[in-house]
């Protein structure tokens, strides 16, 4: 058996999670800095980061505490070392080389999109693959053939805004607070999602080939139907905006899926904790008749579990992270 400790500090979560095997989860503890953030109205780096020095001890003394277990439990230690900010990534990958030398454990560093792909597999590990897989975050939208574990090629990603910053940047013109995701989310069940109809970016029915996204658009759209629109309602035009977005996910990931005769699909990443992401993605997997993985909420935010997930696997088939490794903020996710 083996027992990874993991850290996650890619962002603006603290988070500190203890993973048996890679998939039975001890202990997963996050602290938010949403509020923190909220007067700014986005994640500054610098607050970012001395936030996390602030409450990694706490979040790792509560994460040991909730296991049961002290250092000597440890089999390794992990931290997301990328992508990210700098700051934030070199205060976990600095106290987890720090524990793994006092522990005298191995570290291993841990790509950040790695991540959100192996927490597919803390509530499904017999998911059997080839599988596509969906990552939508405020800074990534990627559509992954995940031929086996560690086999991953990407078949699309953005070109401009990725899903999550398009629902925060469209939420800031509207004066709607942040984060956007969850504040248009909620005000989208009060809308009509017809209401609207906005462009759907590079949907293109004849291009089946093309997985790639592009949100600036939509963006764009939105504040010139207000400019146009004043008397539009912000539910209305949450829903409308919401129901883009998610069309042109679900739709390029579902042809994706077809393309590569995928036996599953899976979402990830922290839009996915979008109620109609999910909805919609649920549906379109089953007329289908594949295997459709929408984890829980707690996998599909920023988390340490997933780290330690992706950990324990490149642990057994690369061995351990040299002390020397650093952190990359723009760490690309490996490939064949």
């Amino acid at each position: 058996m083996t027992v990874v400790l993991a850290i996650e500090t890619s962002c603006d979560e603290t988070a500190v999670a203890i993973v048996r095997n890679g998939t039975e989860v001890l202990a997963n503890v996050v602290s938010s800095q949403i509020d923190i953030h909220a007067e700014f109205g986005g994640v500054v780096p610098e607050v970012a980061s001395r936030a996390h020095l602030e409450m990694l001890e706490p979040v790792l003394t509560k994460a040991l505490d909730d296991a049961g277990m002290t250092g000597t439990d440890i089999d390794a230690v992990a931290a997301t070392h990328g992508p990210g900010l700098i700051g934030a990534l070199l205060v976990g990958v600095s106290e987890a080389k720090a524990l793994a030398l006092a522990w005298d454990v191995p570290y291993v560093g841990v790509n950040h999109m790695e991540g959100h792909l192996f927490a597919t597999f803390l509530e499904q590990p017999d998911l059997e693959p080839p599988l596509v897989v969906l990552l939508v975050s405020g800074g990534h939208t990627l559509i992954v053939h995940l031929e086996a574990l560690g086999r991953y090629r990407i078949l699309g990603s953005t070109i401009d805004d990725a899903a999550g910053e398009a629902f925060d940047k469209v939420a800031r013109y509207l004066d709607l607070g942040y984060p956007g995701g969850p504040v248009i989310d909620r005000l989208a069940t009060e809308g009509d999602p017809t209401a609207i109809k906005f462009p759907r970016g590079l949907l293109t029915k004849g291009n089946v080939g093309d997985f790639d996204f592009s949100f600036s658009g939509l963006k764009t759209a939105v504040i010139n139907y207000v400019r146009k629109h004043p008397e539009a309602t912000d539910a209305d035009l949450a829903a409308s905006f919401q129901e883009a977005v998610v069309d042109v996910l679900v739709t390029k990931a579902m042809r994706a899926a077809d393309h590569v005769a995928a036996k599953g699909v899976c979402l990830g990443g922290g839009v996915a904790a979008n109620s109609r992401l999910r909805e919609r993605f649920a549906e379109e997997a089953a007329e289908r008749g594949i295997d459709c993985l929408v984890p829980a909420r707690a996998f599909c935010t920023d988390n340490a579990a997933m780290i330690a997930a992706a950990a324990t696997w490149r642990l057994a088939n690369d061995g351990p992270t040299g002390l020397d490794d650093g952190a990359t903020p723009n760490l690309a996710l490996p490939t064949v």
